[in-house]
């Protein structure tokens, strides 16, 4: 690295910057698109022959696809770099919050802690996945160690757990009393426009197309995105510490990988797998992060995975205070043989 991450403030200043026009436009890059695909999606259904239900299946994945694209502009409102207006940001994240099934107000206050405490080992589980050191994973029962094991398992962490969070878990604002009417508000006003929403897509396009087009895609929608934030964060030579020695620039810097996947598939998840620059800087709009790359391509190096590299952060699980890096089980138990 050629630049101290001291300076990055400075340096990603121009980028900063939002523009209503490009706003507008990746909205109808985005809503475009799904629409035409579940108008599609509506008619192979209609069909029912085999071949029009093998290309149904195959079409769904784009789908989810853009659902995690519109979620990242609901995201970009959420950090006010959407459009110049904090308020037309606010609303336009609320309206998409009804169709990405997420409070927006809620979940905003939620992500901006993410933000703060990234990488802080004191200040871990705001709106990140749960992590435990070495130590205190030791320290569980056999009951806590097993719900900790079964909650890491992928068919929970990307099956059952994004579709428990999207369509169950963000209709009730559990936990939300001490954050006054904001979380309560934000989730039942949410909910109120996702019943409008569901109850129209009913009439106009069938109970049948609700069920085998729009909760599929949610659903799925909500595993890539679930999987999309795990490796950003959770791979070996990730960043943890406690304080004083932590920093925000460390957290955002060496906590946060650099995805490094084929053009399309950056594209339709809103390059947000340049993380570590996101991270460095919330307020550049989600379309010039890869501007920020071809200008400092030093940037590329730092967390950088590729697709097979993510496949490999499936197995960690804990974070090793002495190794500092993150772990598996298997590597866990190794390291109490060793110790015993």
């Amino acid at each position: 690295m050629t630049t101290n991450s001291k300076n990055w403030t400075t340096l990603l200043a121009p980028f900063r910057s939002a523009d209503n026009t490009r706003a507008l436009i990746e909205i109808m890059a985005t809503v475009v698109p799904l629409v035409v695909l579940w108008l599609v999606l509506w008619t192979l259904l209609q069909v029912g022959t085999v071949l029009s239900s093998v290309a149904f299946v195959l079409l769904l994945i784009p789908a989810g696809g853009l659902m995690v694209r519109l979620f990242i502009l609901q995201h970009d409102c959420g950090h006010g770099s959407m459009f110049k207006s904090k308020v037309v940001n606010n609303w336009v994240g609320r309206f998409l919050g009804v169709f990405t099934l997420t409070p927006y107000d809620y979940w905003r206050k939620l992500h901006a802690g993410h933000h703060a405490t990234s990488g802080d080992l004191e200040r871990r589980g705001v709106g990140d996945i749960d992590t435990l050191t070495v130590a205190e994973y030791k320290a569980k029962n056999k009951t806590g160690k097993l719900l900790y094991r079964l909650y890491r398992n992928p068919l929970v962490m990307f099956g059952l757990g994004p579709s428990y969070m999207f369509l169950l878990r963000h209709r009730i604002p559990v936990g939300a009393m001490k954050e006054g009417l904001t979380g309560w508000g934000s989730t039942l006003a949410t909910n109120a426009g996702i019943l409008i929403m569901t109850l129209l897509m009913i009439k106009f396009a069938g109970l049948d197309a609700f069920l085998l087009i729009q909760l599929p895609i949610v659903v799925l929608g909500a595993s890539i995105g679930v999987w999309m934030f795990y490796v950003q964060h959770q791979y070996e030579e990730t960043y943890w510490d406690t304080r004083p020695e932590w920093s925000h620039e460390n957290g955002a810097l060496q906590g946060s990988s650099y995805y490094d996947l084929p053009k399309p598939i950056m594209w339709i998840t809103g390059y947000i797998g340049i993380h570590n620059v996101h991270h460095l800087s919330s307020r550049i709009p989600f379309y010039k992060l890869p501007n920020v790359i071809k200008a400092y391509p030093e940037l590329k190096e730092i967390g950088y995975l590729n697709f097979w590299d993510s496949v490999k952060c499936v197995r960690l699980a804990l974070w090793d205070e002495n190794a500092k890096k993150l772990i598996s089980f298997r590597d866990a138990r190794r390291l109490q043989f060793a110790s015993s």
